[in-house]
């Protein structure tokens, strides 16, 4: 099968321009002179490109009040070729091996006060970096940016949509692959192969976790033989060209289940997900999401069997803010995209995880995942 050609949606020089104001505002409102941006999705989201990290610096330098400049390795500035740095009133400083970058960084800033640096920048930049801007206060970066990444535009909701669609198409071809005698690692190889043909850029991440594999949630594939009778859990995503990222779950069983309580324990799990989706609105906070799902699961007794946050921020990363787990009092906004997945794993039994991205909207909540939340039974 050839490979899905999608439409994916992408930041034009105007919304990427709007961000980058958007971020110099929120670092001069968090009382933070500069932000410094290392390559990863933060660069993607605001220059629509994420480079790479390397021992030679790369950093996009925004201060709060100033020209936004992207410091780079000479030979590394073709990779950054398609970022229009004009129009997005970026000044491109490159320097070459012998140059001092951190001093580079330094000049552009003065004497600031407190700098934000991204939250995944190698150590030996950091260290370089503190020792060049002296007596300025370090901070993280990401509680800044994430105010942003957290809140996503219409381009991103677009490419949200996409990416939804297309890990469905996936979903939809499971029972292609799954059936006895396979080994987890076969099917998982099949189903990474039909990511890529829906149109994902790769698959970042194939669960199929059949029988008792299924009670671990972090599950990846094994060498185990699948048998007639099997619930196997099948947790699939990936990026699309645009960057954003798919994720959904789905449990199939191979023919009828074994297990005599699958039917009711699975209509719980079913129940806990779509009181979770139907409490997302705006103002709700994200701790009642959760506890939306967990009050089902715990009142038909399998609490202890519910064992990690009911969902995570999905963008330009896979787990990304907000987090929809106990303690979370951020109220939900518009824009807003994160899973819902409750599951319920009973160790050295099975396991059951129903998952969609979900996007809260003006008035509710929209789903981007759209295949059947039914436990899946397929011919065996």
């Amino acid at each position: 099968m050839s490979r899905r050609s999608l439409h994916t949606s992408a930041p034009d020089a105007a919304a990427l321009r709007a961000r980058l104001d958007r971020a110099r505002a929120a670092a001069a409102a968090a009382g933070t002179d500069a932000l410094l941006i290392a390559p990863g999705s933060d660069l993607r989201y605001l220059l629509g490109q994420a480079g790479g990290s390397f021992e030679r610096l790369t950093t996009l330098v925004v201060p709060a009040d100033g020209t936004p400049a992207l410091v780079v390795p000479k030979l590394e500035a073709p990779g950054y070729a398609d970022v229009p740095t004009d129009d997005l009133g970026v000044e491109l400083l490159t320097w070459v091996d012998g140059d001092d970058p951190y001093k580079l960084v330094a000049d552009r800033l003065g004497k600031p006060g407190r700098v934000a640096v991204s939250d995944f920048t190698p150590a030996l930049h950091v260290l370089a970096l503190r020792t060049a801007l002296g007596e300025a206060e370090q901070t993280l970066a990401g509680p800044v940016v994430r105010e942003l990444r957290m809140r996503k535009d219409t381009t991103e909701i677009a490419s949200l949509r996409e990416a939804g669609a297309a890990i469905d198409r996936v979903h939809a071809r499971v029972h292609e692959w799954l059936r006895p005698g396979r080994t987890e690692a076969e099917v998982g190889a099949d189903i990474a192969a039909a990511i890529v043909e829906e149109g994902h850029v790769q698959a970042d991440f194939v669960i199929v976790g059949s029988g008792p594999n299924g009670a671990s949630p972090h599950h990846d594939v094994s060498g185990r033989v699948i048998e007639r009778g099997d619930v196997v859990v099948v947790d699939i995503g990936g990026p699309l060209p645009a960057g954003y990222n798919s994720d959904s779950t789905r449990t199939y069983a191979v023919g009828e289940p074994r297990d005599a309580d699958v039917a009711e324990t699975y209509a719980v799990l079913q129940r806990a997900q779509a009181a979770a989706v139907a409490a997302v609105e705006p103002g709700v906070t994200a701790e009642a999401v959760d506890a939306a799902a967990r009050d089902v699961i715990a009142e038909a007794g399998f609490g202890e069997y519910f064992i990690h946050r009911t969902g995570h921020g999905i963008g330009l990363d896979v787990h990304e803010e907000p987090y929809i787990i106990a303690g979370n009092a951020l109220p939900l906004e518009p824009g807003m995209a994160f899973s819902v997945e409750p599951g319920i794993y009973q160790p050295g039994r099975w396991g059951a995880r129903i998952e969609d991205i979900v996007i809260v909207t003006e008035d509710g909540v929209e789903s981007v995942n759209n295949q059947p939340h039914e436990l899946v039974v397929l011919d065996a």
